[in-house]
């Protein structure tokens, strides 16, 4: 784990879908009809993303703060899971940030930490997964500073947890981007 002075920078990339888009949310179709085949998909990372600096909290306080690239911020108490729900559901770009607290305070007891996402080189809604990206960042930075254990694929998992908690329907390929 981290002290509140280090700074960790992360990068997380867009991704791309050679073929087999939508194979991994249509899969689940799978359970209701066996004729649905299984599908494969073809994937690979970008070299545009989003990047970012994270620290903990120098208080105790238990509040995530996050910068976006717009300057825009927000600051989510994570024990307040009323209001982490409510933003998770509204239209914000910080709906994505909200969703994901809530889903990795429901596993883990983590502090505060500031996130400030100074760059972000991925187009937003052109089927790059940004929204992945937003995700998987927050569930990085909070796994790294606190020592959460997270594996690559722990932060999928989250990371997809949290934006299902939003209005977004991805589907699982998405946060290939952690990788």
């Amino acid at each position: 784990a981290s002290s509140a002075a280090d700074v960790i920078e992360i990068f997380v990339p867009g991704r791309i879908c050679l073929f087999g888009e939508h194979s991994d949310w249509s899969g689940g179709y799978r359970r209701f009809n066996s004729d649905v085949k299984e599908g494969c998909a073809l994937v690979c990372g970008t070299t545009q993303g989003l990047y970012a600096r994270a620290k903990r909290r120098a208080t105790e306080d238990r509040t995530v703060s996050f910068r976006g690239p717009d300057g825009l911020q927000c600051e989510l108490a994570v024990d307040d899971t009323a209001e982490l729900r409510a933003v998770a559901q509204s239209a914000s770009y910080h709906a994505y940030i909200a969703g994901t607290l809530l889903e990795l305070g429901k596993h883990f007891r983590f502090g505060g930490a500031e996130i400030d996402n100074y760059k972000a080189d991925l187009p937003i809604k052109k089927g790059l997964s940004s929204s992945a990206a937003i995700c998987v960042l927050v569930v990085r930075a909070l796994n790294e500073l606190f020592d959460l254990k997270l594996t690559v694929h722990g932060e999928m998992d989250i990371a997809y947890r949290g934006e299902i908690n939003t209005p977004s329907r991805c589907g699982r390929l998405d946060q290939c981007v952690a990788f």
